[in-house]
């Protein structure tokens, strides 16, 4: 396999055709590890597609639900994460088992397109973090502040500006028209570029998780708060109840984010400073579909703990029963609602509770 030369005159042989050379970056050699990533991106993205697609189409179609900005937010991550797993899982199965490329402009567009996705998953969790936190800090003002036309002027905002950036190594921010050096992790992308993006995406990160930290905080604080005044009313321990929960979901983003996120990160980082050998470039390989493993598990995270959508869902698959029932499927209903601990009441109750 050639080395991947990263100086200006290395860069303008690769660059002087519009045919991609990209033999220093097929790192996977062998039919098992190409059948593993197939099957992985593949199967991940699949069910990251029904995930996220059955979460736009419960928020979407209630009336109710699409006019809370936490909603609003929670829509906009599903749409970016239903982007990514298909983008990603296409153009890395494409690239890597493959070798599909294409010419400059298509493979920059492709990759640009990942590049958003993800980058907009990000800013979505983001944004949901900001609302999360004002509802704790500020919780007397909170309706006032976060409403749903600044939700959606935030997301518009935030879509446009991640589509530029992303969109900036097929405008003219690469390494043949700049004739810069060139990463080793991805054709035509410039060292420059790929520095300023991991910074951005660390800088999200680390607000990201400011925020969730201080909510993690505000809960543990109020819970022993409770604790200490023993407060045993009913409206007070339902609250305590909320807090835990509330406590064990952030836990879970924070750990899910720096899994899936900082090998891909280090890895990157890594390739700034030092000259990649083969076997680093198959860890990054691999380590890029955690990304898509983060896109899977959002939907986990932030929509299945939602009661109001686990609730909708619930009631989607009982009106699925009631629907084979009547072609001559004998299902019970009453034993199935009796089972999952949903009646009438109940669902009315759980309908009205946030995000936690």
């Amino acid at each position: 396999m050639n080395e991947c030369g990263q100086g200006s005159s290395e860069n303008a042989t690769k660059c002087g055709t519009q045919v991609i050379d990209i033999q220093c970056y097929l790192v996977l050699n062998s039919t098992s590890q190409k059948i593993f990533i197939a099957v992985l991106c593949i199967g991940v993205g699949t069910l990251c597609i029904l995930e996220n697609t059955v979460i736009l189409c419960m928020i979407w179609t209630s009336s109710h639900l699409k006019r809370k900005p936490s909603y609003i937010f929670l829509m906009s991550l599903a749409l970016a994460d239903l982007l990514a797993s298909m983008v990603f899982s296409y153009s890395f199965v494409d690239f890597h088992v493959f070798h599909g490329v294409g010419t400059h402009a298509a493979f920059l567009f492709k990759l640009g397109g990942v590049t958003a996705s993800f980058t907009a998953s990000l800013g979505s969790l983001l944004l949901m973090a900001f609302d999360r936190y004002v509802s704790i800090h500020k919780p007397s003002t909170y309706k006032a502040k976060v409403t749903r036309k600044r939700a959606l002027l935030a997301l518009a905002g935030m879509w446009l500006i991640i589509m530029f950036i992303a969109y900036l190594p097929l405008m003219g921010w690469n390494c043949c028209q700049l004739e810069t050096s060139c990463s080793e992790l991805f054709p035509l992308i410039s060292n420059n570029y790929l520095s300023s993006w991991i910074i951005l995406v660390v800088v999200l990160l680390t607000l990201i998780i400011y925020s969730y930290a201080h909510i993690l905080w505000k809960a543990h604080k109020h819970a022993v708060y409770m604790k200490q005044h023993n407060m045993q009313s009913v409206r007070g321990q339902a609250r305590l109840r909320l807090d835990i929960m509330l406590a064990k979901t952030l836990a879970l983003v924070l750990l899910v984010l720096v899994i899936c996120w900082s090998p891909v990160l280090i890895l990157m980082m890594h390739s700034l400073l030092f000259s990649l050998d083969k076997s680093i470039k198959t860890m990054f390989a691999f380590c890029s579909t955690l990304c898509l493993v983060n896109s899977m598990v959002n939907p986990m995270i932030y929509a299945w703990r939602s009661r109001e959508l686990h609730c909708k869902l619930i009631k989607g698959f009982q009106s699925i029963k009631r629907l084979l029932s009547f072609t001559g499927t004998d299902l019970d209903l009453e034993g199935a609602q009796k089972n999952s601990g949903f009646d009438t009441v109940g669902e009315e109750t759980v309908c009205d509770t946030e995000i936690s």
